[in-house]
């Protein structure tokens, strides 16, 4: 007999189900996907148990007739493609029709839906992919779907998921994402305890960031607004101006890039505040982030990232969405070309205030560009933004994103080709040795021999085989922490010390982060810790998300010295905080601990927990770089850093202190 058979179509949508839906908001995602599909213009979400016990979608859209709806549950039935040419230029959201069969795979599926024409609707009940129930039922227009007890009957996938919370924060982000690409739809989001997410139809995708993200980051955001024609090379004419329309879908032959990039001050710790939609799609696209990378480099900090909200609208058939079974990743015709242009379209907002004018004139012209060209961009609509800047055409070949700051009026240093070092430098190697607690090697080699071997390279091998050997063998210990003299102050940033083994460089914000961090834990742990009550509370917007972890650490919060509540569906109210921290540094150290905690895929055992926002409590509260102190200030300061149990490096990994022992400046002056 032979060994090859045909699966059965239960056990074929459970492993469709596998490749579609993961967790809730995969189910969230497919059915939200549906109804916007359907037409709907208002979509009421609830979740219970973070979706795992009931995901519910209700929506006033076209809804289905009775042979409709049993269909709907068959393998690869829809309403959205007809044949194999329609792949080319796919216009919906949702076309496989292996959602609805998947999810009733795998949960108790319950769907009520009639069409705006029929006097009577339909109700069917599925359970693990078998039908129980099928029978008229009245309700308005519109489809409401019920899943419960997700992953039922596969209970190894249901052991993969998070926790409640964690998967709660997973739905939540994905409707507002979905809110933020539909200004003009009203979206509810429910758990079973309070409204996440309230969001009624606005105008301009202003108003919806506003209702999501506040006033605050809302004034922090630079409107995007770039519009181009596909043509060939050699379009003797730009195109007539047109002001594009708010997220219309592109025209035939069209490309727009509208949404907004926030300003170099508002950055964030994570990219989970980049968002990006093609033809309204919600995508994790590897190309679309680097470009928004690339638009920052040289502007954020590589360890920063930017708030963007980014549609890009072009023709279907420039976009290939068949490439992902849950359709989050897509493929583009010119991907390269598309790259820059939405890198240098941000790039030339964030320098110049206007759209990338003459980036097309510089692509016509480049050796590599591709065959399918486009003329230059049209201006932007006043819609998003004033003074955007009316379109022209650069008198040379080329297009400059505007001069880049002054970095060595900053007191920086742009790094030239690798020279010899002067003689009587002191070697590098010796200040890094402190770092480990180590004295560098008496044997190492004066600069001035590195530069006769052979310049940067025997100077680098010079220097690592000095951090080998004190990381084998020389340790004397810190202890000398205690007796060093302050000096002074380098740039009111790094205080210069001495004692009888050398120069100390200390950075005085990682000392005292370390200082702080040790306290805290200590009082956390005898909870004795020292908070203060401001004398009016303080008011913070959280995205849907950020009030779901913050209903998860709550208590920890609590326990390190804050007195925090819900202030409305979307506001707390810091009424206490730990001593030492106040204005806008409080803001930024809890929102910080809510994107820190929002962004770990599984949840934290209690003491990563507390040393995470131990960490974030020291950072936000220890003296700053460019603060003076005085010399009592100064000797405070290097005492308690002696009494701490790892001297070396604050809680985030950075070095605090620089040696340069005795014996190498000796050495470094051929004093020996």
């Amino acid at each position: 007999m032979g060994r090859i058979h045909i699966l059965s179509d239960q056990v074929a949508n459970q492993i469709a189900a596998g490749e579609v839906v993961d967790r809730p908001a995969s189910v969230v995602k497919e059915l939200l996907e549906n109804a916007l599909d359907a037409g709907a213009n208002r979509i009421v979400i609830a979740v219970e148990g973070g979706g795992r016990k009931l995901i519910r979608i209700a929506d006033d859209g076209s809804g289905m007739v009775r042979d409709d709806a049993l269909l709907a549950f068959e393998r690869h039935a829809t309403s959205k493609l007809r044949s194999s040419d329609d792949l080319l230029s796919i216009a919906t959201l949702g076309f496989r029709g292996e959602a609805l069969p998947s999810i009733a795979s795998i949960a108790r599926v319950e769907m009520v839906t009639r069409a705006a024409g029929e006097s009577s609707g339909t109700r069917l009940e599925i359970a693990g992919g078998k039908m129980l129930l099928c029978e008229e039922a009245g309700t308005p227009p519109g489809t409401t779907l019920t899943v419960r007890d997700l992953f039922f009957n596969t209970p190894a996938r249901r052991k993969f998921l998070k926790s409640e919370t964690t998967e709660l924060a997973h739905v939540t982000a994905l409707v507002t994402h979905y809110a933020l690409a539909h200004p003009d739809k009203h979206f509810e989001l429910h758990s079973a305890t309070h409204a996440l997410l309230v969001a009624p139809p606005v105008r301009q995708p202003a108003e919806r960031i506003f209702q999501i993200f506040g006033q605050d980051t809302l004034d922090q955001l630079l409107p995007l607004a770039a519009e181009i024609e596909l043509a060939h090379a050699g379009l003797p004419e730009p195109p007539p101006w047109r002001r594009p329309t708010d997220y219309q879908a592109a025209e035939p032959g069209w490309l727009r890039i509208t949404g907004f990039t926030s300003k170099p001050e508002l950055e964030k710790l994570n990219r989970n505040s980049i968002y990006c939609f093609v033809n309204r799609r919600l995508v994790r696209d590897r190309l679309l982030m680097h470009a928004v990378s690339e638009a920052y480099r040289n502007i954020l900090a590589p360890t920063s990232f930017p708030v963007v909200l980014l549609f890009v609208e072009m023709p279907p058939e420039e976009v290939d969405v068949n490439v992902h079974p849950a359709k989050t990743e897509v493929r583009f015709r010119q991907a390269a070309w598309l790259h820059d242009f939405v890198r240098d379209t941000i790039r030339n907002q964030l320098t110049l205030g206007r759209p990338a004018a003459g980036f097309l004139h510089a692509l016509s012209t480049h050796p590599t560009a591709t065959p399918a060209l486009v003329s230059p961009a049209r201006p932007a609509s006043p819609d998003f933004g004033p003074n955007l800047g009316p379109w022209e055409t650069p008198s040379s070949g080329g297009w400059s994103p505007g001069p880049l700051p002054d970095l060595e009026a900053d007191g920086f240093q742009l790094t030239g080709p690798a020279v010899a070092p002067s003689p009587g430098v002191l070697p590098f190697a010796a200040a890094t040795a402190i770092a480990a607690g180590a004295q560098p090697s008496s044997g190492a080699q004066p600069n001035s021999m590195a530069a006769a071997n052979g310049g940067r390279s025997s100077s680098c091998s010079s220097a690592l085989a000095q951090e080998d050997e004190a990381e084998a063998g020389a340790s004397p210990s810190l202890h000398g922490l205690a007796s060093l003299r302050p000096l002074g102050q380098l740039r009111d940033s790094f205080i210069l010390a001495v004692n009888q083994e050398g120069l100390w460089i200390i950075d005085q914000h990682v000392a005292h982060e370390r200082v702080l961090f040790e306290r805290v834990l200590r009082q956390r742990q005898a909870q004795k810790v020292e908070r203060q009550r401001l004398l009016m509370p303080m008011l913070i917007d959280l995205l849907p998300a950020q009030m779901v972890t913050f209903a998860a650490i709550a208590r920890e919060l609590e326990a390190n010295g804050f007195e925090v509540e819900p202030f409305g569906p979307r506001t707390i109210a810091i009424k206490a905080a730990p001593a030492g921290l106040e204005g806008s540094e409080l803001e930024r150290m809890v929102v910080e601990v809510l994107e820190q905690a929002g962004s770990l895929e599984q949840a934290e055992n209690l003491q990563a927990s507390r040393t995470r926002i131990a960490a974030s409590i020291a950072c936000h509260a220890a003296i700053k770089v460019n603060t003076p102190l005085d010399p009592a200030r100064m000797e405070w300061l290097l005492a308690e850093l002696a009494q701490t149990e790892h001297p070396t490096s604050c809680p985030h990994g950075r070095p605090i202190v620089l040696r340069y022992a005795w014996k190498d400046i000796q050495r470094a002056f051929h004093r020996i």
